[in-house]
């Protein structure tokens, strides 16, 4: 069974590693690392590390994973590439702009949060 998980996993914490963890006990792991662009355009900033950076932190932490950028402009392109057989979100996880639930062509799961006041991305800028 193919898992897929996207996100931008900058400074890949506990949180994340519970998300990858929870995936690749499902199936065969696949994660999408976000473009510095699109975080850029979606969250209004870039990221700590670049896109490169946060690939090999994924590779090197997850090396049974098959771990990709994300398209520049198509959000969708690589869920069709990849055609997972579930998505996995994390608890707080949004879909991209202009991107709804109906566009997925698998089921999505979204996982409970891993100590949430603590491993937060958001959380864990503000502390360093």
């Amino acid at each position: 069974m193919r898992i897929l998980v996207f996100g931008t996993f900058d400074r890949l914490h506990p949180g994340h590693r519970f998300l990858l963890e929870a995936a690749m006990s499902r199936g065969e792991l696949w994660v999408v690392v976000a473009r510095d662009a699109n975080v850029r355009r979606i969250k209004g900033r870039l990221p700590d590390q670049r896109e490169e950076e946060r690939k090999q932190s994924l590779e090197e932490a997850f090396p049974e994973a098959h771990v990709i950028l994300g398209d520049p402009e198509d959000f969708l392109e690589p869920v069709r590439a990849i055609a997972p057989n579930k998505i996995l979100l994390g608890y707080d996880q949004k879909l991209p702009p202009s991107v709804s639930m109906d566009d997925l062509p698998c089921p999505v799961e979204r996982l409970s949060a891993f100590k949430p006041h603590q491993h937060k991305s958001s959380v864990r800028r503000e502390r360093f």
